[in-house]
C-alpha cells in the first residue's frame, strides 16, 4: 500500500485512504518522453496533487462531498526510459491492478500518450467502451517523430483497439487526420469552430447522445482555452471554457456511466497556480459525478 505525506495525497487526505478499500484510486503518471514542443508535463501530476490540498471537499453544484467515498492516491508509475513501448506496457499493467468492480481509476498525467494503455486496461473490463476526448488536437497520426506511441498518435491507437471515439474541441489537425475522421463512422468530432457560437447545453447533449453505456474520459487540458489554461506544452486559441466543459461532463454523466478518466498535458508554470487548481478541481468534479451516478453517497 502506498503511503505518502499528506500533501502528496489527492485532497490532502490524512491519514491516507487504503487503496484496497477506496472507491476511487488516483494514479499519477509523471511521463513526457515524446513531448514534441514544450516539455514539462512530467511535473503535472505533482502540481495537481499539491493544488488539490486546497480544494473544499463540498461541491455546491453536485451537493456532494465525494471525498467521503474513499479516495486513495497510488504510488506514481515510474517512467521507463528504455522506450515508449516499455512505458505503455508498464502503465497498462499498473492500471489493470486497480480496475475492478465499480471502483473508479482517475489518472493524472503526464503526456497524452499514457491514455492508450489506460484505455486498453479498461477495455478488458468494459468491451463496449466509448472514449470521450476533450482536446485541441485530433491526435490521430499513425506515427510521429518515428514512434506509434507519440502523444500525437494516442487516439489512433485507441481506435486500433476498436473503441468508439467522441472528440470535442478539436482545432488543430493534419489533412490526413481530417480524411480519417471523414471516413470512420466510429470517430465523431465536434470541432471547436462548429460549437463556438452554440450554447453548451445544446452541443453537449448531442455529444453525449453518441456515447455508449460505458465511457472513459480523456481530458487533454489544451482542450481548454489558453485564457484559463495557459499551462500546456501545445496551446491552441479558441478552446472550451470551464462552464462549457463541466456542462459536457454533466450531460455525459446523465447518459453513460463514467468508468475511468485521465487528465493530461498540464505543464506547470512556476508561480502560476490557477491552472493547477483548475485541473485539481476538474479531477474532483469527475470523482463527484461518478459518486453521484453510483449512489455512493446516498
Amino acid at each position: 500500500m502506498a503511503i505518502h505525506p499528506p500533501y502528496l495525497n489527492f485532497l490532502g487526505i490524512d491519514p491516507p485512504s487504503d487503496p484496497r478499500e477506496a472507491r476511487c484510486r488516483v494514479l499519477p503518471v509523471p511521463y513526457d518522453l515524446t513531448t514534441s514542443y514544450q516539455a514539462g508535463t512530467r511535473r503535472g501530476p505533482l502540481a495537481i496533487l499539491e493544488a488539490s490540498n486546497h480544494l473544499e471537499w463540498y461541491d455546491e453544484e453536485l451537493e456532494t462531498e465525494a471525498a467521503s467515498v474513499g479516495v486513495a492516491t497510488l504510488a506514481p508509475v515510474e517512467p521507463d526510459t528504455s522506450g515508449p513501448q516499455a512505458m505503455m506496457d508498464r502503465i497498462r499493467g499498473e492500471a489493470s491492478r486497480w480496475i475492478e468492480g465499480e471502483r473508479l481509476l482517475v489518472t493524472l498525467g503526464g503526456e497524452h500518450s499514457i491514455t492508450a494503455p489506460l484505455v486498453a486496461a479498461h477495455l478488458e473490463r468494459w468491451p463496449d467502451l466509448t472514449v470521450l476526448q476533450v482536446d485541441a488536437h485530433a491526435d490521430l497520426r499513425n506515427r510521429f517523430e518515428g514512434s506509434p506511441h507519440n502523444h500525437a498518435c494516442v487516439m489512433r491507437r485507441v481506435r486500433d483497439m476498436g473503441a468508439r471515439v467522441i472528440q470535442v474541441g478539436v482545432r488543430s489537425l493534419t489533412r490526413e487526420e481530417r480524411q480519417l475522421i471523414a471516413g470512420d463512422d466510429e470517430i465523431i468530432t465536434f470541432f471547436a469552430h462548429e460549437i463556438a457560437d452554440r450554447p453548451a447545453a445544446a452541443w453537449a447533449v448531442e455529444a453525449a447522445a453518441d456515447l455508449g453505456r460505458h465511457v472513459y474520459l480523456t481530458i487533454d487540458l489544451d482542450g481548454l482555452d489558453p485564457s484559463i489554461m495557459p499551462s500546456t506544452g501545445t496551446p491552441e486559441p479558441g478552446g472550451l471554457l470551464w462552464r462549457e466543459l463541466t456542462t459536457l461532463l454533466e450531460m455525459t454523466a446523465r447518459k453513460a456511466t463514467i468508468v475511468g478518466a485521465d487528465l493530461v498535458e498540464l505543464m506547470p508554470i512556476p508561480g502560476l497556480v490557477a491552472p493547477d487548481f483548475l485541473a485539481a478541481k476538474l479531477a474532483y468534479r469527475i470523482i463527484g459525478l461518478a459518486a453521484r451516478q453510483r449512489r455512493w453517497l446516498a
